[in-house]
């Protein structure tokens, strides 16, 4: 059994989804967003981010970690941010010693909706049914979710398995 906490990183909302590894199957525990400060500076927000991981973390006490790997952005200084508060909340799973494996959105959308080109409206649509939920999470927790999923999915050895980090 494995609990895994999938995280769609970003600088004003970070997404996150629990899920339980329980024999074959993935099983919903919790889900949600981080939501920063927007009139706060910078750095106040990447803690802001740090610190609400390392709640999630101690509140569901998960033996995974999954991220989706950096993308391109709209600009610039989209792609900066996205890239710190995407690190924010791997040091809070490194300080905790979460194995962290990290998935790019084409590997997430093909693990998750069998197509790596899948519309966003597809993989929630398959995250709900995968997970027996009643409804669609909030986007970006429920991109969360299919990043916890995408890993899950891989440990349960149904997909290639992707090199994880280990704490040290």
């Amino acid at each position: 059994m494995s609990v895994i906490l999938g995280i769609d990183p970003g600088s004003r909302i970070t997404g996150y989804g629990v899920v339980e590894i329980a024999g074959n199957r993935l099983c919903y525990l919790g889900s949600g967003c981080i939501r920063t400060e927007t009139d706060a500076l910078f750095p106040n927000r990447l803690k802001q981010i740090y610190d609400g991981v390392t709640e999630i973390i101690g509140q569901f006490n998960p033996d995974q970690f999954a991220v989706e790997s950096p993308f391109m952005a709209r600009s610039v200084d989209s792609a900066f941010k996205l890239c710190h508060a995407r690190a924010a909340a791997m040091l809070a799973g490194l300080n905790a010693g979460v194995y962290i494996g990290e998935y790019s959105p084409r590997q997430i959308k093909q693990i998750v909706a069998g197509y790596g080109n899948a519309s966003k409206e597809q993989v929630q649509s398959m995250v709900v049914r995968i997970l027996a939920l009643n409804r669609s999470p909030q986007a970006d927790a429920a991109d969360a979710l299919a990043t916890a999923i995408c890993h899950g999915r891989t440990l349960q050895g149904l997909v290639g398995r992707k090199q994880m980090l280990p704490l040290g």
